[in-house]
C-alpha cells in the first residue's frame, strides 16, 4: 500500500502544527497509509513539534510580551537543556502590529530566570519586534549557558527591516528609524540569521551565542526522512520567498527533492513556487482551513 507522509508547519494564528497535520493524515487516510510528523523552523510551534516527538519537560512560566502585558510561555527542558522559543514569549499578535512600540525584553527577562542550565537553544522566529534586541540585551547582559541559537530565516541583519517589518506593521516613513535601531550590532551585519527576530539573531550572537539555521536542525532532532514515503505533504500559512530562505516546508521540499519522493507544499495564500515540489494554495479562508486540509489529503490521490 502507498504511504504518505503530513508533515506540516503550523499556520500562524490559525492552526498548530499538530492540528494541521492530525487534517491532512485524515484526508490521506482515505487511499493511502499516512504518518504524522508536526514540522517546525524555529517559529511558532517548535516547542510543541519537539515535545510531541521527544518527550521531557514543559514549564510553565509567567513573562511579558513585546508590549509589557503580561502572559505565560513554556520552556522545554530535556535534562540540563533549556529550550526557549521566542514566539511563545513576543508573538506577532495580528490585533496589534506595531514595530516601533514592540520590545524584545520579555524574552530576555525569561533567559535571565533559567538559572543556569547546562546549554540553552533559543529557537528564533515569529516575533512582533524589530528592536535589534535591545529589549533583550537590555535585561540579559550575558547568557547563562552556552547557546545555539536556531534562525526560521537565513537573513542578514538589515533584512529584518526590508524583508519583515512591513508585514510586522510598519508603515514606510517608519523603516528608517527601525534600520536605526539596528546600526548598533553593524558588525553581525552579514552573519546568516541575524535579522531573524527583529534582530535578536544578532544580538544573540552578539553575547557569543552559535547562529544556525533551525529547520535542518529541527527537522534532524524529529528525525525527519522522506525515503519510506511516496508522497510527503507539508507547508504553511504563505508560501512566498521566505519561505526557500529557511522556513521549514522549504527544508522539508529539498531533502524530498534529494531523495526523488513527491512533495506537494500548500499555502494558505501561495506568493511563489516551491522548486521541485507541487504548490497548492488552499481557499485562504482560515475558518475552512481544516477542511482544505482534508481536501488536499484525498486529492494526494491524484497525483
Amino acid at each position: 500500500m502507498l504511504r504518505a507522509l503530513a508533515c506540516p508547519a503550523s499556520l500562524k494564528g490559525v492552526l498548530s502544527a499538530r492540528a494541521a497535520a492530525a487534517a491532512l493524515a485524515e484526508g490521506l487516510r482515505e487511499w493511502c497509509e499516512a504518518d504524522e510528523l508536526p514540522v517546525a523552523d524555529g517559529g511558532e510551534g517548535t516547542l510543541d513539534a519537539l515535545h510531541a516527538a521527544l518527550g521531557g519537560e514543559l514549564r510553565t512560566y509567567d513573562v511579558h510580551d513585546a508590549f509589557g502585558r503580561p502572559r505565560q510561555a513554556h520552556v522545554f527542558w530535556r535534562g540540563d537543556t533549556a529550550m526557549v522559543e521566542a514566539a511563545q514569549v513576543i508573538p506577532l499578535d495580528p490585533s496589534r502590529l506595531d514595530p516601533v512600540g514592540a520590545s524584545s525584553r520579555g524574552l530576555g527577562e525569561l533567559i535571565a530566570r533559567l538559572g543556569r542550565p547546562d546549554e540553552l537553544v533559543v529557537y528564533l522566529g515569529g516575533t512582533a519586534n524589530v528592536d535589534g534586541g535591545a529589549g533583550l540585551l537590555g535585561a540579559l547582559p550575558a547568557l547563562p549557558a552556552p547557546t545555539i541559537v536556531a534562525c526560521d530565516v537565513d537573513v542578514a541583519l538589515f533584512d529584518a527591516v526590508h524583508v519583515f517589518a512591513a508585514q510586522k506593521g510598519a508603515a514606510p516613513e517608519q523603516l528608517p528609524q527601525l534600520e536605526a535601531r539596528l546600526a548598533p550590532l553593524a558588525a553581525y551585519a552579514d552573519v546568516p540569521g541575524g535579522g531573524a527576530a527583529g534582530g535578536l539573531g544578532a544580538a544573540l550572537a552578539s553575547l557569543g551565542a552559535d547562529l544556525r539555521a533551525g529547520a535542518p536542525m529541527i527537522l534532524d532532532l524529529l528525525g525527519f526522512d522522506p525515503a519510506p514515503y511516496d508522497l510527503v505533504v507539508t507547508g504553511e500559512g504563505t508560501v512566498d520567498a521566505t519561505t526557500l530562505r529557511g522556513k521549514a516546508p522549504g527544508e522539508v521540499a529539498r531533502r524530498c527533492r534529494e531523495v526523488g519522493v513527491r512533495c506537494v507544499v500548500f499555502g494558505g495564500r501561495v506568493v511563489e513556487q516551491v522548486p521541485g515540489a507541487e504548490t497548492v494554495a488552499l481557499s485562504g479562508d482560515p475558518a475552512r482551513a481544516r477542511e482544505d486540509l482534508r481536501g488536499l489529503g484525498r486529492l494526494g490521490a491524484a497525483g
